[in-house]
């Protein structure tokens, strides 16, 4: 009858766990990635969660083997034994050899999503100030001088009202974006929860990073970080757009830069 009991109380755990996984989807949580880099990110965490999920079943498999299989039987007492060296010498080895093959992805991962390359097509500084976002679009002109050629400056925002009045950020799929993040007052955080990415914008430090953009669409933005009274209100939207439309921006906010006004 105890075997019985235990064996239900599995499966209904089993069960439990494999409902929830198949619910969650099986990106585990995270949105779907827009970028290489977000994709790399999204299948780090899904090999952490197999691993989790394999060493879980190994525990738990020996402790259901250990409840059915040496559970108390009579009130004899069971041999005692000082030490098993073979067993000790497995279980401070594996953990090991776990926390290395864990180290070696994440570290592999974060050195691909932190590279930068050495002719972005797109560069676009980003200035977060209380309570909105700035976006400069840089290019360099025949002498090399890099040159602002668009600029998109916001406006605190209300996180219940339309989105029309968020600042865009506008950048072509399949080219690689830099994105270079500057801060005057305070310290930000860049997020936008497609790219699963988020990094600070630091005063006095300029932090940057790359990706490329796989998906169109627009999608949502925001600080991550409590900067203040209003942070709730620095909120953008990232609008991913094919190469031509991306090309056509640029050439209407430089012809609106060179009537005197401002896109």
């Amino acid at each position: 009858m105890r075997s019985r009991r235990a064996l239900k109380s599995a499966g209904a755990l089993a069960l439990l766990a494999l409902t929830t996984s198949a619910c969650s989807g099986s990106r585990l949580g995270m949105p779907e990635p827009i970028s290489e880099q977000g994709e790399r990110m999204l299948h780090l965490w899904q090999g952490s969660w197999i691993a989790a999920f394999a060493v879980g079943g190994v525990v738990w498999g020996l402790i259901i083997w250990a409840v059915l299989f040496h559970r108390k039987r009579s009130d004899d007492l069971p041999p005692q034994v000082r030490y098993n060296m073979p067993i000790e010498i497995l279980y401070t080895a594996v953990p090991f050899v776990i926390i290395a093959v864990l180290f070696y992805f994440t570290a592999r991962d974060e050195n691909y999503v932190e590279s930068t390359s050495a002719k972005p097509s797109v560069v676009v500084d980003v200035i977060g100030f209380q309570w909105s976002w700035q976006f400069d679009y840089k290019e360099k002109d025949a002498s090399g001088k890099e040159q602002t050629v668009a600029s998109v400056v916001g406006q605190p925002v209300n996180p219940n009202g339309p989105a029309p009045g968020k600042p865009v950020m506008t950048i072509p799929a399949g080219e690689t974006v830099r994105v270079r993040l500057h801060a005057n007052d305070v310290i930000h955080s860049f997020w936008v929860p497609a790219l699963i990415y988020k990094k600070d914008v630091m005063p006095g430090y300029t932090n940057e990073f790359e990706f490329t953009a796989k998906k169109l669409g627009t999608y949502e933005g925001r600080c991550a970080e409590l900067c203040g009274v209003d942070h709730s209100r620095m909120l953008f939207q990232l609008k991913v757009v094919t190469p031509e439309a991306y090309d056509k921006f640029i050439a209407d906010s430089k012809a609106a830069l060179a009537a005197g006004g401002a896109r």
